[in-house]
């Protein structure tokens, strides 16, 4: 076995050894929800598809396991595994574990490409899907966090977006448990429309941010490459650490 790769086992290897003992209370468990930029299509590389240190991923037996990208993989209701790549949470992950030393980094990631907000109501299975891994993921963690990032979908009719945002927000919080729990919102890019919604959210609902998207590139209309990928994850995280402050 390779040198490098023996390294990354033995790292994964650990990670399973010690999460088990990790406190609740230092085990910070993240909700990363939307469509494709929030699953993830930038390209990954050597570095962006190692394991990322002191960081968990909820799998599908709702069970901690080392992160690695893509991040995605143990969605509910992603498209093919093949689609999923890199996303906001390896950079975000990583800034967080910055800015909280003592902590473990507990990502739950449950987003579908082509998936619009509608499709997030309170009476949809995608919500209900992402309640009840965060609430599995509760019993051994600490919710600290919603990342969300969508509304190519919803570029052409923008209008009742902000409503709908809200609506989210506030479901979320009351099913979790969590009434003042940061939510930070990612903007897209070319939808000024979509923009200008999502940046109501901050007036409307308290404890909510929005992570921007000014002077990111996209690999087409909507995806972001990964360089802007990875400054998008920290855009999210600097917008959270303000929110937990």
């Amino acid at each position: 076995m390779k040198p490098a790769r023996l390294f990354t086992t033995l790292l994964a290897f650990l990670f399973t050894a010690v999460a088990p003992g990790v406190p609740k209370e230092d085990l910070h468990v993240y909700l990363l929800i939307g469509q494709s930029n929030m699953a993830g299509r930038a390209p990954l590389d050597k570095v962006t598809s190692a394991p990322i240190e002191r960081t968990l991923l909820l799998n599908d037996k709702d069970e901690w396991e080392p992160a690695t990208s893509p991040l995605n993989r143990y969605s509910t209701i992603r498209k093919g595994l093949g689609m999923q790549k890199l996303n906001p949470g390896f950079s975000f992950a990583r800034e967080m574990k910055k800015a909280h030393p003592k902590a473990t980094i507990g990502l739950v990631v449950n987003a579908k490409g082509g998936s619009s907000i509608e499709q997030w109501a309170s009476d949809q299975r995608f919500y209900e899907d992402i309640i009840k891994r965060a609430k599995a993921a509760q019993k051994t963690g600490t919710l600290k966090g919603i990342l969300w990032h969508q509304g190519e979908s919803n570029s052409t009719r923008a209008e009742p977006y902000a409503d709908q945002l809200k609506a989210l927000v506030e479901n979320l919080r009351k099913d979790l448990g969590t009434p003042a729990l940061p939510f930070v919102a990612g903007e897209i890019k070319e939808g000024e429309k979509i923009n200008a919604e999502i940046a109501k959210l901050p007036k409307a609902v308290p404890a909510t941010g929005v992570a921007s998207s000014k002077g990111l590139k996209t690999m087409d209309r909507w995806h972001f490459d990964a360089p802007s990928m990875i400054t998008l994850g920290e855009r999210y995280a600097a917008e959270m650490l303000r929110l937990q402050k």
